[in-house]
């Protein structure tokens, strides 16, 4: 039975994922918390279900006809790197600065939810 309540934590984080709304954060912190992984280690958990989370919505996407190719190409061109170098940096992080950093980002990414900045049209 010690396998079930995690099971039903990734289950519970996809729905939110699949609403958009940040299951894959909610996961990190579930697992740092309360499931004792590293941050790093929890980082690599995260990309493993992003992976899997990420491919059906872009199948749905596609088949929508919401894909902006232009779009993709610069997030692929900029992204790809970027996240390689980001992966070497936090792979020789402090893992408290790392989860320092992290925290920074909720903070930040959380106070961007509560007040958007409005958008003259």
């Amino acid at each position: 039975m010690s396998w079930l309540f995690p099971l039903l934590i990734g289950a519970l984080t996809g729905v939110l994922s699949g609403f958009g709304i940040g299951g894959g954060t909610l996961l990190v912190l579930w697992l740092t918390l309360a499931g004792g992984y590293s941050q790093l280690q929890a980082g690599g958990v995260n990309l493993v279900y992003f992976a899997c989370c990420a491919l059906p919505a872009l199948i749905g996407h596609v088949k929508n006809k919401l894909i902006e190719k232009k779009a993709v190409l610069w997030c692929a061109l900029w992204g790809v790197p970027a996240c390689a170098g980001a992966a070497l940096l936090a792979a020789r992080m402090d893992v408290t600065l790392l989860r320092r950093c992290f925290g920074v980002l909720l903070l930040f990414v959380g106070w961007r939810e509560l007040f958007p900045r409005s958008r003259a049209h």
